[in-house]
């Protein structure tokens, strides 16, 4: 769904808006519900999707930064998509998910385990 970014040219802006609604009301919520409606079959698959929910938003909170540190040294330095760039989005791509595995454990962690306990208390 994201591979079309936009639908329609300047004479039909309507089709984008069309395109946009059938994707978000319908598209996503089927992909959603595939995804929750699914079971695992093992250990291992079932602690390689924790791991993965468990990173998902510190992932998704710490990642900019980085991919805008990498785009610019790209550009700056008219790096090819060859072994150079490919090599150093490797490292991006494991530099990401270490910097969001701490601020999980740092971070994430204990303070819901701070604020479970503070307001848990204060519910009793």
């Amino acid at each position: 769904m994201l591979a079309f970014p936009r639908i329609g040219d300047e004479h039909h802006v309507w089709m984008n808006g069309i395109y946009d609604a059938v994707v978000v009301i319908i598209i996503f919520p089927i992909i959603v519900s595939m995804g929750a409606g699914g079971s695992l079959q093992n250990n291992k698959t079932t602690k390689i999707s924790k791991f993965l929910g468990d990173i998902s938003y510190p992932l998704y909170i710490t990642h900019y930064p980085l991919i805008y540190v990498y785009t610019a040294w790209v550009y700056n330095n008219k790096i090819p998509l060859g072994v150079e760039g490919l090599a150093w989005g490797a490292v991006l791509v494991i530099t990401s998910i270490t910097v969001a595995y701490a601020c999980l454990k740092l971070y994430d962690e204990p303070v819901r385990k701070w604020l479970k306990n503070k307001f848990l208390v204060l519910m009793n």
